[in-house]
């Protein structure tokens, strides 16, 4: 879901929003030759192949020098090697956690996701990050509202819950007091880079549901134990309960590495979703 509302900031005081369709006036300017800002409210995430150095062979010659030595260059040098015969060495790796083959490869994502997602992919130390500056350029005016399929009540304790669908009356109130929030949030964030604030200091008012990007940068073997633990599935054996707001992030990247690398995604999903 993508939606698109509007507001004018002008230095000086903020009536309260009122709503017209979709439209969101937040101050009192009614000058039309002030410029407009563009709100935008998402309840997706944005998940890019940027550039990858991947695939099945990568394991098989790290594997394979254990055993072949100086025989094994040349397979390794071997773009069209062909690894149908392989799937065999590959489910061995994966099933007796011989993990370090699968480290001889790189995948970089671009991700676009609200911050308080990427609060959680930065757990994971396990990868290289590079985001987006709030010191360093405006913010983008882009944030994230629970879409109608987000699950919003919480069932059981920590531990052992699950997330059940909320009611209309619910599904309209987070999304309204998000948007809300948001758009009050911006204007602040304006007045306060309009009065010569720095970036720095006038982003504190931002919520964590603001979008920000950053580039990701993963080998096989990390991306595995990060789909291990930010993906649901009934097939793993050590189940997890991500959020679904970085599920979704996960599951894109797992599009993209089934294709680069089959045999070695076929042999992660049959051996339970475990990273070696």
């Amino acid at each position: 879901m993508l939606r698109t509302v509007t507001h004018r900031v002008r230095r000086g005081g903020c009536a309260g929003p009122s709503r017209l369709a979709i439209v969101i006036d937040v101050s009192q300017a009614t000058a039309a030759s002030e410029p407009l800002t563009a709100i935008q409210f998402r309840s997706d995430v944005t998940v890019e192949l940027v550039r990858s150095n991947a695939s099945d062979a990568d394991v098989l010659f790290a594997a394979r020098v254990s055993t072949q030595g100086e025989q094994s260059l040349a397979a390794a040098q071997d773009e069209h090697l062909d690894t149908s015969r392989s799937k065999g060495l590959i489910n061995y790796l994966m099933r007796d956690r011989h993990g370090s083959p699968f480290e001889h490869n790189s995948m970089t994502f671009y991700v676009q996701a609200p911050i308080f997602v990427f609060r959680e992919f930065m757990r994971h130390r396990i990868a290289s990050y590079n985001e987006e500056s709030g010191r360093y350029r405006e913010l983008s005016p882009v944030f994230y509202v629970p879409g109608p399929d987000r699950n919003l009540v919480q069932v059981g304790k920590p531990g052992a819950y699950d997330f059940l669908p909320g009611t209309a009356e619910q599904t309209r109130l987070a999304v309204a007091e998000a948007e809300r929030i948001a758009t009050a949030a911006y204007a602040s964030y304006q007045r306060m880079l309009e009065a010569g604030i720095a970036r720095e200091v006038a982003r504190i008012v931002l919520p964590l549901s603001i979008y920000s990007s950053m580039y990701v940068t993963v080998n096989a073997r990390s991306l595995m134990n990060f789909l291990s633990l930010r993906t649901k599935r009934e097939s793993s054996h050590f189940p997890s309960y991500p959020q679904r707001e970085i599920e979704m992030c996960a599951e894109k990247m797992e599009e993209h590495f089934a294709a680069l690398m089959p045999l070695t995604y076929e042999a992660f999903n049959e051996n339970g979703r475990v990273a070696p």
